[in-house]
């Protein structure tokens, strides 16, 4: 059972909003609070305090957890089902406003929540005000921001599958090309194009894996926790819950209302997404360099110079890069307003939802980007293998070939230490010498070391899971594809 959500497939549609700057303007006849003030709230204040220009974006959700509480007030017997008929029909009429951008939002109603429900009222009268019994605004946008989140993590997760995807195809086509690993940004040893792509696959499951963990998290219903200490009226939360289609209850009223950590740990799983964005964003950036010339991106993520024609820029990833920054000061953001709040709610939680609202949009955008973008990737062979020549990338399969032959690690290490420093010495690769030459640093050494000491012959040997042999690498390929 779930309270149908009105906008189309169930999502939260983007509209526009029509704030009155001019406070005052349309004035509501007295405010929600006015009874315990002898004087008015002064402009400045409204407008300082005001949420309405950001938390507008709640509104589809918003509306869901009020029909929800509403169907529950009726089920209890506290509010009657003709005024059930007449809030329905009421929100109904919001929510097509809301779409349509003939909703007037009001700076002097301070946030989303008194907007929806001066307008209700206005349409239906005291059923519009017998709404919020039983509940409280911070019980009610606590569930508000728990519903959009839950709704972005699911398409969060959808977007990290499609970039994913984009990183299969993109290795499948590239198992058997050479290219240098590095540690250090130093050559280290030959592995596949494919392998290196699917360290970012992997990186991305994990990140998949925390949003669905954190799912479970964000999925527990605070309303009914009403101001803090839950309500007098005899209502049924789990009722709610079910309707909305939560997991459960938050089991704490004061908690309930008073945390964030739900919106804290998902902005701590997207920073950790957008770093490894980011680290992929330095690869691309460096391999697209004339220095490496490993790839090119497609022009459509590029932009020029204005000054130098030659020049092609890599833009989109050089801004994921830039965002990265972005989502982490956010995450610091979001730590530093808990850390000194007592409990229960204080007005500080207002401003979690502008840093969380950017998170959401940013790492949106830098997924959908970033799937197209590694699509349009050409891939240049040629580069990569040229740079396998430099480096001696093969120096450590010539080790493991000494030690299979008896010869302790150790000393095998220095034996090879010694010789890429002749052939450093001589302007070859290790490859390049010849057998005496070789001979000269072991006697173990016999012709068949230059299939050990051959790229193909290097990544071959790696050939267990996780390893870079190409058979390895195929079978991971298709491992995650039935996975996904």
């Amino acid at each position: 059972m779930a309270v149908e959500f009105l906008v189309h497939g169930g999502k939260a549609l983007s509209f526009r909003c029509f704030i009155l700057g001019q406070v005052g303007a349309a004035m509501q006849d007295k405010d929600t609070w006015s009874g315990r003030f002898a004087e008015p709230v002064a402009d400045l204040v409204k407008r300082y305090t005001a949420s309405v220009g950001f938390d507008h974006k709640l509104a589809m959700y918003d509306i869901q957890g009020s029909l929800a509480h509403a169907q529950m007030l009726a089920a209890c017997d506290i509010i009657s089902a003709q005024d059930l008929n007449d809030i329905k029909r009421g929100l109904g009429q919001i929510e097509n406003e809301i779409i349509s951008g003939e909703f007037v939002w009001l700076l002097d109603l301070e946030d989303v929540h008194l907007n929806i429900e001066k307008r209700l009222t206005s349409l239906v009268g005291d059923a519009g005000k017998r709404l919020h019994t039983g509940r409280s605004r911070n019980d009610q946008v606590a569930t508000d921001v728990r519903l959009y989140l839950r709704h972005e993590i699911d398409e969060l997760l959808g977007l990290i599958k499609a970039l994913q995807l984009a990183l299969l195809d993109l290795a499948s086509q590239h198992t058997n090309t050479l290219m240098p690993g590095f540690t250090h940004l130093q050559v280290a040893q030959p592995i596949s194009f494919a392998h290196h792509l699917m360290a970012y696959f992997e990186m991305l499951k994990r990140d998949a894996e925390r949003l669905i963990d954190c799912r479970k998290r964000v999925n527990r219903l605070p309303l009914g926790a009403a101001a803090l200490a839950g309500t007098s009226f005899p209502i049924k939360r789990e009722y709610v819950a079910q309707l909305l289609g939560f997991d459960g209850v938050c089991e704490n009223s004061l908690d309930a209302v008073s945390d964030r950590d739900f919106a804290i740990e998902f902005t701590a799983c997207a920073a950790l997404i957008m770093t490894h964005l980011s680290r992929f964003s330095e690869e691309l950036i460096l391999w697209m360099s004339p220095r490496f010339g490993f790839i090119d991106i497609a022009d459509r993520f590029c932009t020029g110079s204005s000054i130098m024609p030659q020049k092609k820029n890599p833009d989109v990833p050089e801004l994921v890069r830039g965002k990265t920054g972005r989502v982490n000061g956010h995450l610091v953001a979001l730590l530093t307003l808990m850390k000194g709040q007592p409990l229960a709610y204080n007005k500080d939680n207002q401003e979690d939802k502008e840093p969380l609202f950017d998170t959401v949009d940013t790492l949106r955008d830098t997924l959908r980007i970033f799937a197209d973008m590694v699509a349009g990737i050409a891939v240049k062979p040629e580069a990569m293998s040229e740079a396998l020549r430099q480096g001696f990338a093969t120096a450590t399969d010539l080790a493991d070939y000494l030690v299979k032959r008896g010869v302790p690690f150790r000393d095998a290490h220095e034996a090879v230490a010694k010789a890429v420093r002749a052939a450093e010495t001589k302007g070859r690769d290790l490859a390049e010498l010849t057998l005496t030459e070789l001979q000269s640093f072991s006697k173990l050494i016999d012709n068949n070391v230059f299939a050990a000491l051959s790229v193909s012959g290097s990544l071959a040997a790696r050939d267990h899971i996780g390893g870079t042999a190409p058979i390895q690498v195929r079978a991971a390929i298709a491992r995650v594809r039935k996975l996904l």
